[in-house]
């Protein structure tokens, strides 16, 4: 079973994937057109990995506007990353989802605006006060 993480916390995911999975080592060049998907998986095969950030933000730069997922050995601490690359949300292990509860991802979930130094430059995120 897997863990749906997002702003609002951890939920089942009742659905399964509607969507089509990408490797998050995937070239860039050599994508799917992505034209009448609606949802995007980005498997990550290693946390260490950050391809998969990079994918999403190009995703997003290239006009795709459907549910993006982060999925894998992704940690609360990558939660923010997540977010400003460009995900809605993060699939995790139930095991990992147990190390680390809910609370450490939504810490995370409200603190991932605050130092979006890429959205303050185009003046999308608000300053904190």
């Amino acid at each position: 079973m897997t863990t749906i993480v997002t702003d609002a916390g951890f939920a089942p995911d009742p659905t399964g994937w509607p969507g089509i999975d990408l490797a998050g080592e995937a070239d860039p060049a050599e994508l799917p057109s992505l034209d009448g998907v609606g949802a995007v998986r980005i498997v990550f095969g290693a946390g260490a990995d950050g391809r998969g950030f990079t994918l999403a933000r190009l995703l997003r730069d290239r006009g795709f506007a459907g549910r993006l997922r982060a999925a894998g050995p992704l940690i609360a601490d990558q939660y923010a990353m997540a977010r400003r690359s460009g995900f809605d949300e993060v699939e995790i292990s139930d095991q990992t989802a147990a190390r680390q509860p809910e609370e450490q991802w939504l810490f995370r979930a409200a603190t991932w605006t605050r130092h979006d130094y890429q959205s303050r430059l185009r003046g999308r995120a608000a300053f904190p006060a």
